[in-house]
């Protein structure tokens, strides 16, 4: 019983802060949005220390890496336009069955504000909303 309090106490506070970061993204969105922010450079997820997940893009390469590095997913990046991508998985590592080879995300970058991008993400009929914070050089 003690575990299920402490796993809801965390739960809750994980959606809190998600809801909080993701919010902090349309506070002031930059008109029209910054896609091409997101061709190259390091990436990190609100709430993810760097040791659990950061991805980094360079020459429409995109790799994520998990596990302190030891795991990871690449895919290359097809540009649709300059806010619409797929990417398509080359290869990966790890044990996570969720995602294959050969598997093509389809992306809309939907907001930029400062070093912050929303991206809407579709693969068959599931959804998801990213936001991704670029590490600044």
């Amino acid at each position: 019983m003690k575990h299920l309090k402490i796993a809801s106490a965390a739960l809750l506070m994980l959606m809190f802060s998600q809801a909080k970061s993701q919010k902090k993204v349309s506070d002031k969105p930059d008109q029209p949005a910054k896609c091409k922010e997101i061709r190259e450079g390091k990436f990190l997820r609100p709430n993810y220390p760097e040791g659990i997940w950061y991805m980094t893009i360079k020459d429409n390469v995109q790799t994520e890496y998990t596990n302190n590095g030891k795991d990871y997913i690449k895919s290359t990046l097809v540009f649709v336009d300059d806010c619409n991508y797929k990417a398509i998985v080359l290869e990966k590592t790890g044990g996570d069955k969720r995602i294959n080879t050969g598997d093509v995300f389809n992306n809309k970058i939907v907001e930029t504000q400062n070093n912050m991008i929303k991206v809407h993400s579709k693969i068959e009929d599931s959804k998801f909303e990213l936001i991704y914070i670029k590490v600044k050089k």
